[in-house]
C-alpha cells in the first residue's frame, strides 16, 4: 500500500514538473545584452532581398538568392516579369583564381554586365549566352585609394601618394603632383558638411572629372594617441576650431583628351564653402554653390568647363540664421537647359523649378512638410518621384508630382518608413517599406499602370521575445508647438507599481530618434530595459530633424537652453504619471545627446537622479567650424551664447551621480572635452564617474558595443535600482 502511494505521488510530481517545463518554454524571453545590441544585424535580422537594385539603365532589377542548394544572382525584367538565373556563385568563381563562398556586391554596368573587383584588379564582366566574357581590365596599384569608376567604366581614379591619378586599360596619367597632408585632392572636404560625401566628380559622358583641392597648412594640428603601442604613438590630423583658421578649398577640373586642369574662379574669400557641385548633362557647365564663412548668404554659380571663368550667378539665398545647402542639382530629363533646386526659404525643404539662366519657373512642392529625397523623373507621366514627410512627420513615404499641374499623389501603398529606387526610365520603382508592425515589404511598383507585385512579405522576428509596451506621446511647447515622443513601458506592466525612467535624448540638427519603424522601440536596448523594470522615455524637441527650419533653427545662437525646455516638458508629463518615481530618473545621450545629458546635470542638476554622457560636446568653441559656426556663430560674434552652454565652468553644479564615456580616438568630438571636464571636477573636488574606450572614434561600434551598454546599464541599475 505505501508502495502504490509513493508510485501515484512521483507520477503527480513529474506531471507538475512537465507542466512547469511546457509552461516555461511557452513564455516568452528577455534579451540578453549581446541580442538587445547586436541582435537586429544578426539574430533577429529582419529578411531581406539582399543586392536587389537595377541593372545598370535598364528596367532589370537583380537580387542575391541563397539557399542551401544554391547562390546566385536572379534578374527580372520588370515590364514582362520573365525570371532568370544571371550568374551563379560557381561561375563567378570560375571568372577569377579566388574562390569565394558567398556571392560579393554587385555593381552593374547594364542588364548585361557588371564590375568585378579582386584585389587591385578592376574588370567589366558581359554575359553572352552562358558565357562570361572580361570587356576592360584595368589592374590598380595596391596603394590606391578613393577609386571612383568614370560613367562609361573606361577609366578610373584614384588616389596615390596623396595624388589624383587617372587610369585606362593601357594608360596612367598622374593629374596632380604636389598632394601631401596639408594638400589635400579628390577626398571629401568642409567635413563633411553641406551634403558633401565625396570629393571626385566625373561628367557625364567621362570626359572630365572635377575636384576638390583643399589646402588646411593652415589649420590647427592636433594629435590622435595610439595606446596600443608601447611607447604610445600619434598620428597627427588637421581640426579647424570654432572661431579660428579654416583651410581654403578650390575646385580643378581636368579635361583628359588635353591634359590639362582648370581651376574654377571662385574668388575671395578663401575659407568660404564649395558645395553641390553639379555638372550639366552636356558637359559644358559646371555649378557650385558658394556659401560665406558665416553661412547666410549663398550664391548658385555657373562656370564655363573650358576656361574655368564665372558665367553666371543663377540666383542668391540669404537667411538671418544660416542658409544650408544639401543636394546637388537635378537635371531631370537629361535637359541641360532647366533642372530642380533645393531649398528651406519657406520654412520647409521643397524642390523649385529653375532655367538655367537662373529664372525661376516655380515651385514645385510646398506645405508644412519636406521632401527628403528626390528618386527620379518618370518621363512617361512628366513627374518628379520623391518621398517626403506629408503623411506624417514620423514617417518616410513615396510621392509623385507632376512638372506641369502640380498634383501630388501617393505611390506608397503603405503608410511607413520607406527606401526606394527608381528605375533609370521612371517607370518602375523597388520599394522596400518597414513601419510600427511591418518588419518590411518590398513591392515592384508599375507607375504608369499604377500597379503592385509583392517581392517580399518579411515575417516578424522578436514575437518570441517581451518587447516594450509603446505609447505615443505628443506634448505641447509653451506657444503649441508640437513635441512627438514615445513611452515604453514593461510588457508585464503594473500601474499599482512605481517605476524608475529612462530618458534616451539627442535633441540636436539632423537626427530624429522617433520613426515609423519595426521594431517600433527602434532600439533593442530600450526593450530590455523594459524588461528589466524600466520605464523609456523618447522624445524629439526643436532643433531636432524633420520638422522644418524653424523647428530645427530654433536652437540657433543658444545651444542646449531651449532643448532643455522642451525636455521638461517630457520630464512634467513623465513626473504626472502615477506609476513614475519621479525620485528615479536617469538620463542618456551620445555627442549631442551627451552635450544634453551633461547640460541637465548641471544646468538642472535637481531633474535627474544620474546621466551617462558619452562623447559629449563640453565647450563649444573646442568643435569644428562648419557645424559649430553654423549653429552658434564664432565665439567672437556670439560670446554670451557660448558661455551660457559652456559645461566646463559649472561642473560644482553637479548633485546627481554622472557617468561620462569618450572614445580615446574621437576626431569629431574631441577627448580632450571630457578631459579638460575630468581635471575641472578633481579641481572643483567633484566626483565623476569615467570611462575611456581606446582604439574607438566618435562612438563605440562592433562587438565592444556590447561592452558599452552593459556598462550604461550597469550604472542605471546601480543608482536607480
Amino acid at each position: 500500500m505505501k508502495i502504490k502511494l509513493l508510485q501515484i505521488t512521483m507520477t503527480r510530481k513529474i506531471f507538475f514538473l512537465l507542466l512547469i517545463g511546457t509552461s516555461a518554454f511557452a513564455q516568452q524571453k528577455n534579451f540578453t545584452m549581446k541580442e538587445a545590441v547586436l541582435g537586429m544585424s544578426s539574430t533577429f535580422a529582419v529578411q531581406n532581398l539582399k543586392q536587389l537594385q537595377w541593372m545598370g539603365k535598364s528596367d532589370y532589377y537583380a537580387y542575391a538568392f541563397t539557399n542551401e542548394a544554391n547562390k546566385c544572382i536572379v534578374r527580372t525584367h520588370a515590364p514582362t516579369g520573365k525570371l532568370d538565373t544571371f550568374i551563379t556563385l560557381e561561375q563567378y568563381n570560375s571568372i577569377g583564381s579566388t574562390k569565394l563562398t558567398a556571392l560579393p556586391a554587385m555593381e552593374w554596368v547594364d542588364e548585361n554586365s557588371f564590375l568585378y573587383q579582386l584585389k587591385s584588379d578592376y574588370n567589366i564582366i558581359k554575359k553572352e549566352g552562358k558565357t562570361f566574357l572580361s570587356t576592360s581590365k584595368i589592374e590598380l596599384k595596391s596603394e590606391a585609394d578613393e577609386i571612383h569608376y568614370s560613367p562609361n567604366f573606361q577609366s578610373i581614379s584614384y588616389l596615390k601618394n596623396h595624388n589624383l591619378c587617372l587610369q585606362t586599360k593601357n594608360s596612367t596619367q598622374d593629374v596632380t603632383n604636389d598632394g601631401s597632408e596639408n594638400i589635400v585632392y579628390s577626398k571629401s572636404v568642409h567635413r563633411d558638411e553641406f551634403g558633401i560625401s565625396k570629393g571626385t566628380f566625373w561628367s557625364p559622358n567621362s570626359n572630365y572629372i572635377a575636384f576638390y583641392r583643399m589646402d588646411q597648412t593652415m589649420v590647427e594640428d592636433y594629435p590622435i594617441v595610439n595606446w596600443a603601442e608601447t611607447p604610445a604613438t600619434h598620428k597627427t590630423i588637421k581640426y579647424p576650431f570654432a572661431g579660428r583658421k579654416s583651410h581654403h578649398v578650390t575646385l580643378g577640373v581636368y579635361q583628359n583628351s588635353k591634359n590639362n586642369i582648370v581651376y574654377l574662379e571662385t574668388g575671395q574669400p578663401q575659407d568660404q564653402y564649395l558645395t553641390t557641385v553639379t555638372w550639366s548633362p552636356d558637359e559644358k557647365y559646371i555649378y557650385v554653390s558658394l556659401l560665406n564663412r558665416d553661412q547666410n548668404h549663398l550664391k548658385l554659380n555657373k562656370y564655363d568647363v573650358v576656361t574655368g571663368k564665372l558665367i553666371q550667378t543663377l540666383f542668391e539665398e540669404k537667411n538671418d540664421k544660416y542658409v544650408e545647402p544639401q543636394h546637388e542639382l537635378y537635371f531631370f530629363n537629361n535637359n541641360p537647359n532647366e533642372f530642380i533646386w533645393w531649398s528651406q526659404r519657406d520654412g520647409f525643404m521643397h524642390l523649385y523649378h529653375y532655367k538655367t539662366d537662373g529664372k525661376l519657373v516655380k515651385q514645385i512642392t510646398k506645405g508644412n512638410w519636406l521632401v527628403n529625397e528626390v528618386l527620379g523623373f518618370n518621363t512617361s507621366t512628366n513627374e518628379i518621384i520623391y518621398t517626403s514627410s506629408e503623411s506624417s512627420p514620423m514617417q518616410k513615404n513615396v510621392y509623385a508630382v507632376n512638372m506641369k499641374t502640380g498634383k501630388r499623389k501617393l505611390v506608397s501603398n503603405i503608410l511607413g518608413t520607406h527606401t526606394a529606387a527608381l528605375s533609370h526610365s521612371g517607370k518602375y520603382l523597388l520599394d522596400n517599406c518597414t513601419a510600427k508592425n511591418l518588419p518590411r515589404e518590398i513591392n515592384l511598383i508599375d507607375l504608369s499602370k499604377g500597379s503592385s507585385k509583392n517581392l517580399l512579405s518579411a515575417k516578424p522576428t522578436l514575437n518570441d521575445y517581451n518587447l516594450a509596451s509603446i505609447e505615443d506621446v505628443v506634448l505641447k511647447t509653451d506657444n503649441d508647438i508640437a513635441l512627438y515622443g514615445k513611452i515604453m513601458k514593461p510588457h508585464d506592466f503594473d500601474a499599482s507599481k512605481k517605476y524608475p525612467v529612462i530618458v534616451y535624448l539627442y535633441n540636436g540638427p539632423h537626427v530624429q530618434l522617433n520613426k515609423d519603424t519595426y521594431p517600433y522601440s527602434n532600439n533593442l536596448w530600450y526593450d530590455y530595459l523594459t524588461q528589466h523594470g524600466y520605464i523609456v522615455f523618447v522624445m524629439d524637441g526643436r532643433g531636432s530633424a524633420n520638422r522644418g527650419f524653424d523647428f530645427e533653427s530654433a536652437i540657433h545662437r543658444n545651444l542646449g537652453t531651449l532643448e532643455m525646455q522642451d525636455q521638461m516638458k517630457g520630464v512634467e508629463y513623465l513626473k504626472s504619471l502615477s506609476y513614475v518615481d519621479a525620485n528615479r530618473m536617469g538620463v542618456h545621450g551620445w555627442s549631442y545627446g551627451g552635450f544634453m545629458t551633461t547640460s541637465f546635470m548641471l544646468r538642472k542638476p535637481d531633474v535627474f537622479r544620474c546621466g551617462v554622457a558619452g562623447g559629449p560636446v563640453l565647450d563649444w568653441s573646442m568643435y569644428e567650424i562648419m557645424y559649430g559656426e553654423r549653429y552658434m556663430d564664432t565665439p567672437e560674434q556670439n560670446p554670451t551664447g557660448y558661455a551660457e552652454n559652456l559645461l566646463l565652468d559649472k561642473t560644482k553644479n553637479l548633485e546627481g551621480k554622472l557617468f561620462m564615456i569618450h572614445g580615446a580616438d574621437d576626431d569629431v568630438v574631441l577627448w580632450q572635452h571630457s578631459m579638460k571636464f575630468v581635471k575641472k571636477c578633481v579641481d572643483e573636488g567633484v566626483q565623476l564617474d569615467y570611462f575611456v574606450y581606446p582604439g574607438h572614434p566618435h562612438n563605440v561600434r562592433g562587438k565592444d558595443r556590447v561592452h558599452l551598454m552593459q556598462n550604461i546599464t550597469d550604472y542605471f541599475d546601480l543608482y536607480l535600482k
